[in-house]
């Protein structure tokens, strides 16, 4: 095990594997594909989570890829929405699918949603949507109403997120600003069953190649799989992955990622880097301690009265030390920002250049207070 420093030490190298820091040119697919899986339950955050690891793409960019299915938008883990390649999504929900559907079976059986009520909901949107056709939230909540099952108090969206868990449902092209669903298996492409130790294993270095260096235990809270099913994982993978010791805890990377400190040919760990990131970025999203990134004094901070809500986040040289926020004004956005710790001039510049970034992306005129 190679010792690698301390805790706060892990904070630039995630940015180089995370590709927060010279991001080599990418199409927003192939971007989504090398950080393997995204949360995404604020939309327009994810749209930017994307584009900051695909330079030079646009909005525009990501939606396209969202609406012609190379990206996917769907509950692959945590019961959480994330955007995903289309490809991947399928072998992910294998693994997690039925731990998810165990874990929210107390709530649906709070909210009366039995095994019978889920196939009916199954059946009588299947018979809608089969031949390639979609319909949005609302419109599936109508369905369901029309047979007699409610859909106010979670119970509609429970029903959709349990479909989606099970194979039934995904997130498809959007209607103008709505987004529909369509069924599975129509939308994604035919993949033969995978072997589960083979496919632990890839899980286990595709999050370790783009999220590293990161424990054992970040990998089981990031995909809610169980202790044993984590253990196989790490297992299957451990030839290509290095481990380094970090305060005394083993931590991997993949052995292709550069050394901890190095810039293997770009710029090192230890050169500047200032990012406006949205919130629920996988620079915090993605580990269950946050720490190297984020002071646990400032975490509230972050997610006022833990409210589960993450603000959008400044981050220098892999440290949050502040939060930013946008106001549309008539012909220019303006953002304004919140310090926890005074900046200096060389990063209050880079992070003009990051909002300049941003601008560029969603194509507005956007500036700093």
């Amino acid at each position: 095990m190679t010792p690698a420093g301390t805790v706060r030490d892990l904070a630039r190298p995630r940015l180089r594997n995370q590709r927060l820091r010279a991001a080599p040119p990418a199409e927003p697919a192939d971007a989504v594909r090398w950080m393997f899986a995204m949360q995404a339950q604020d939309f327009a955050g994810a749209l930017w989570s994307v584009g900051v690891r695909a330079p030079g793409s646009t909005q525009a960019d990501v939606t396209a890829a969202l609406d012609d299915g190379r990206i996917v938008r769907s509950w692959p883990m945590r019961g959480t929405l994330h955007l995903m390649a289309r490809e991947d999504l399928p072998w992910m929900l294998d693994l997690t699918g039925p731990r998810m559907l165990a874990a929210g079976a107390p709530r649906r059986r709070q909210l009366g949603i039995a095994d019978r009520t889920l196939a009916l909901a199954r059946d009588a949107i299947g018979a809608v949507l089969v031949g390639g056709r979609s319909a949005t939230r609302p419109e599936l909540f109508a369905l369901l109403e029309a047979i007699g099952e409610a859909t106010g108090a979670q119970r509609g969206i429970t029903m959709l997120g349990a479909l989606c868990q099970s194979r039934v449902l995904c997130l498809g092209p959007r209607r103008g600003a709505q987004h529909t669903f369509v069924l599975f298996d129509e939308w994604l492409p035919a993949t033969p069953p995978r072997d589960r130790g083979e496919a632990l294993g890839d899980l286990a270095l595709r999050y370790f190649r783009s999220h590293g260096p990161a424990t054992a235990r970040d990998l089981a809270w990031w995909t809610g799989l169980l202790a044993a099913d984590v253990r196989v994982a790490v297992a299957s993978a451990r030839h290509a992955l290095d481990e380094l010791d970090v305060d005394g805890v083993p931590h991997y990377q993949a052995t292709d990622s550069p050394a901890v400190g190095a810039g293997a040919g770009g710029p090192r760990d230890d050169e500047p880097c200032t990012l406006a990131l949205p919130g629920f970025d996988e620079l915090l999203l993605g580990y269950r301690d946050r720490a190297p990134s984020l002071r646990p004094e400032w975490a509230e901070r972050v997610v006022p009265g833990k409210n589960g809500l993450f603000l959008p986040t400044i981050v220098d040289c892999g440290q949050v030390v502040g939060t930013w926020r946008r106001t549309r004004r008539t012909r220019e956005t303006i953002v304004e920002t919140t310090e926890f710790r005074e900046l200096d001039d060389g990063a209050r510049s880079r992070f003009g250049a990051a909002i300049e970034a941003y601008g560029r992306f969603v194509g507005e005129t956007v500036r700093t207070a």
